[in-house]
């Protein structure tokens, strides 16, 4: 078997497959483009499915990849030897071209000629009725005895493209069978380490229809390829090591880890893998600017940082270290994915921020079990309390049972298991009806009644509930969660970059929460929504209300992502174009493209032309026309967009764009715009963050607070300086006030950045100054010394009392003075507090620096010694320290 590391595997089955007459396809996004049923981009067809859903025409049928990809279904599994929350899939996939033959041949090639593998070694599952790939599999060389059928290798999801799948396993050997179990681990698909699936080859075929059995499914006119290699498997197979963690994908970053915690990862694997796992899975999500958040995909990264945190807390890490470990993630992985090492700046201060909010967060957890604890007589904490600690606090549930046996607790955690249990049912049940593709394929994309929005006129109104949906099934009535479709609904679903509309909706036996609004295949806004009470009926006529504060901040941040584009376009040039935007109620970001250099001149200038057009009070018109009428106005569009014939177009003020979200009807009430940051990521491409009106306030301070912090330890750092100082008799004078003037503008972080900057060379100054004018003492000194050094039997000797100098400043005397003859002895007797620091140095002479220095010490009550030519001791009496150094001066006299 021929042994490669990542990038060798990566690249040679990228290239094998070329040869075949393949694209090589890039990694997309870890943040799915316009797919709401998804968090994260899941598998590597993922990105594909516009291809073989017919939407779009690819113009090499024949691709191959290798994506990016997060589960988080397993979270936690991770531990063991091969889950990941992270992970990287290789995949060849044909578009109705070559089938079955070709992709197991060309399977079979790699695997024994370029990767070299055994063939004894692998194994091959098919479907129970598949003979054609049985046939295949015999005709390329495969014993029969590795070919196991079995009934569970069909791939299907629901109504629409099914198949046949045939997995391949590499056998790891008896090592890993310590039941001796043998090829029935396959035959009976029991969990296991011995053979390990490291590929599979789906063979969509069919068309899946419900109600019809499975043999009667009609065959699809055109049939598709698509395959699957985890890359962390095959390395670890590659390498013939224990895991997939053991391999270069994740040693560096462990070895690192273990410097950080001064623990061993053998003795700490569990702990070790999920760390090094989500550390590399937040890395890179963070590279595809995802954030940390309360919600949604923000959520899982701020869940899989606080695992790390916990686990760190296990190996004895009680402070922030998981941004130290961002630069071995971009070193492992820049080689394919360059946007973690050009974005790792930020990503890093990330890390920092949530590491340090969550260490609060434990802080506020134990106020809180404090509270439980002090106002509870029966000495136990309940299910609710241990699992409200959990849910709402992040603090763990091990912490609590620690926490609670040290007040001669308990904890109730059969009932803390079942809330666990309930969250997760709950967390399943949410995945279906969001993440669900057999939602979208079999409900939805048949689904055409019409929903009506009403919500660019009204913020409520009394409409009907035509349809409800529960576990992908429309339903008669619910007393749960559920999605429902209104007739006419005043609900914004989230799209164009901007966030959904949130609120209420009731009538006489039901109240109801709605929790996210989305867009259907077929363009009805499908409201998420939480039962409060009572029972909700397909038919019902309800009162809909829309929270209107978030509407408001929603408009006026999205209003401004267009004059923003009208002023970058004036100011940077026309060449200029958004590239995205993400529109919430306390900021917005927009991403554009511009090839040059943003200076703080430049950018608090676009911030002062957007406040003065906002000023000018433009009245929002919007009209609908055909797309091409649209053009001639001069309409901007989002490229990646596809529009209607007819489209919906904004005017403000100079700004004209196709658009179909929410804006204020006039300017003016945005009343203030500011610049919170702006980042280069990478490719001539920017991004912006900027606020409006009352949330200015806190989204500045947010900003610019760390470079309040680095400027208090500067701060710090000064004081400590100065004192030192002050105790050697050196004279600096340092006066510096940190302006805490609330933030206004991006004026403001400029300032504060550039106050840094000030105080950062302000401390270097006095650093230097301390530094120099201690040198010229320290000359000073050794003049002093060396007029003071007596000639005994030609040795050149300096034998005196030196006063409160630390130990390792009295080193740096002593070897100063040492080198300046041929021939000398020097001991210096350092006295503080009538303690008493020896230290004896020789050179080029025979005199027993730790006989000297060992008799001095134990005559100063304490103790010390050495070998001939260094010593070192000291003892806590000086009283008679005078007469001792005269008697050792005295002896090498004698000598």
């Amino acid at each position: 078997m021929k042994k490669m590391n990542s990038n060798e595997v990566r690249r040679t089955f990228l290239n094998f497959f070329a040869s075949k007459g393949h694209e090589i396809v890039e990694s997309e996004s870890l943040i799915p483009n316009n797919d709401k049923s998804l968090l994260w981009i899941n598998a590597g067809v993922t990105p594909l499915k516009k291809f073989f859903d017919g939407t779009i025409i690819p113009n090499n049928k024949r691709l191959v990849s290798c994506q990016k990809c997060i589960r988080t279904n397993d979270i936690e599994e991770v531990g063991d030897s091969y889950h990941h929350t992270f992970f990287e899939m290789l995949g060849n996939f044909s578009i109705g071209d070559y089938f079955k033959e070709d992709a197991l041949a060309w399977a079979y090639e790699l695997l024994i000629h370029h990767f070299e593998m055994d063939k004894e070694k692998l194994y091959m599952t098919v479907y129970k009725d598949d003979d054609e790939a049985y046939n295949i599999w015999k005709n390329l060389g495969v014993e029969e005895s590795h070919i196991i059928r079995l009934k569970s290798n069909y791939w299907c999801i629901g109504e629409g493209p099914s198949g046949p799948d045939s997995e391949i396993f590499y056998d790891r050997g008896e090592k890993y069978d310590k039941d001796n179990l043998g090829i029935k681990l396959l035959q009976e698909e029991i969990n296991n380490d011995r053979y390990i699936e490291i590929w599979n080859n789906v063979f969509s075929q069919y068309n899946a229809v419900d109600g019809v059995s499975r043999e009667d499914y009609q065959e699809l006119p055109s049939k598709n390829i698509d395959t699957g290699m985890g890359l962390e498997r095959m390395v670890a197979i590659l390498n013939e090591v224990e895991s997939n963690y053991d391999t270069d994908l994740f040693i560096p970053i462990i070895k690192h880890l273990e410097n950080i915690s001064h623990t061993s990862y053998q003795d700490h694997l569990v702990e070790y893998r999920i760390i090094v796992d989500h550390i590399k899975t937040i890395a890179m999500a963070l590279s595809d600017n995802a954030t940390f958040g309360n919600s949604g995909r923000e959520y899982v990264l701020r869940r899989l940082l606080r695992r790390c945190v916990m686990m760190g807390r296990k190996l004895n890490i009680n402070n922030n270290f998981l941004s130290l470990l961002v630069d071995d993630v971009a070193n492992i992985m820049e080689h394919y994915y360059p946007l973690v090492r050009s974005n790792i700046d930020n990503i890093k201060k990330m890390i920092e921020n949530e590491e340090h909010l969550f260490n609060k967060t434990l802080t506020s957890g134990e106020k809180r079990l404090e509270s439980i604890i002090n106002n509870n007589h029966t000495s136990i904490i309940t299910a609710h309390e241990a699992f409200e600690l959990y849910d709402t606090y992040g603090f763990p549930l091990e912490l609590t049972i620690e926490y609670a046996k040290e007040h001669n607790f308990t904890v109730d955690i059969e009932g803390f298991n079942k809330h666990m249990e309930s969250q997760k049912n709950l967390a399943r049940e949410s995945r279906k009806n969001t993440a669900s593709l057999a939602i979208q394929n079999s409900l939805l994309l048949n689904y055409h009644k019409e929903s009506k929005f009403v919500g660019y006129k009204v913020l409520g109104n009394e409409t009907k509930v035509i349809d409800i949906i529960v576990d992908d099934e429309f339903v008669d009535s619910t007393t749960s969660e559920a999605y429902i479709v209104l007739e006419e609904n005043p609900f914004y679903a989230t799209s164009g970059g901007q966030a959904c509309d949130l609120g209420f909706i009731k009538n006489d036996h039901v109240r109801i929460e709605v929790v996210d609004v989305i867009v259907a295949p077929n363009k009805q806004n499908l409201l998420k929504i939480k039962i409060l009470k009572g029972t909700l009926y397909k038919n019902d006529t309800v009162l809909t209300h829309v929270l209107k504060e978030r509407r408001e901040y929603l408009s006026k941040n999205h209003t401004c992502t267009h004059i923003l584009q009208y002023i970058l376009r004036k100011v940077l040039g026309s060449a200029v174009y958004q590239l995205g935007s993400n529109i919430d109620i306390d900021s917005f970001r927009f991403d554009f493209n511009y090839k040059g250099r943003l200076s703080d001149e430049l950018i608090i200038k676009i911030e002062q032309l957007v406040n003065q057009e906002l000023q000018k009070s433009y009245c929002t018109t919007i009209e609908e026309m055909s797309l091409e009428e649209a053009k001639k106005k001069g309409a901007m569009a989002l490229f990646e967009d596809k529009y209607q014939d007819t489209v919906r177009v904004v005017s403000i003020g100079n700004s004209v764009e196709l658009c179909g979200g929410c804006h204020v009807e006039d300017t003016s009430v945005i009343k203030r715009f500011a610049i919170i940051s702006v980042k280069n990521k990478g490719s001539d491409t920017f991004r912006i963050e900027a606020s409006t009106d009352k949330y200015i306030g806190r989204k500045l301070y947010e900003e610019i607070k760390p470079y309040n912090n680095e400027m208090t330890k500067l701060l710090l750092k000064a004081k400590k300086v100065i004192s030192m100082a002050n105790r050697e008799g050196i004279d600096i004078s340092f006066d510096y006030e940190i302006d805490n003037t609330p933030p206004l503008s991006y004026k403001d972080v400029v300032f504060n950045k550039n106050e840094l900057l000030g105080l950062k060379e302000k401390v270097k100054e006095i650093s230097k100054k301390y530094i120099k004018e201690k040198e010229k003492i320290n000359t000073n000194e050794l003049d002093a010394y060396i007029k003071a050094k007596e000639n005994i039997n030609g040795i050149e000797t300096i034998i005196a009392i030196v006063k409160d100098k630390s130990v390792v400043d009295l080193k740096k005397l002593v070897d100063a003075l040492v080198n300046k003859f041929e021939k000398t002895f020097i001991l210096l007797a350092n006295v503080s507090n009538n303690n008493v620091n020896i230290i004896a140095k020789c050179r080029g002479i025979k005199i027993n620096c730790g006989k000297i220095v060992k008799d001095l010490s134990v005559a100063c009550g304490g103790n010390g010694g050495g070998n001939f030519v260094f010593a070192q001791g000291g003892g806590n009496s000086s009283t008679n320290l005078v007469e001792l150094l005269e008697t050792v001066k005295s002896n090498i006299k004698e000598e």
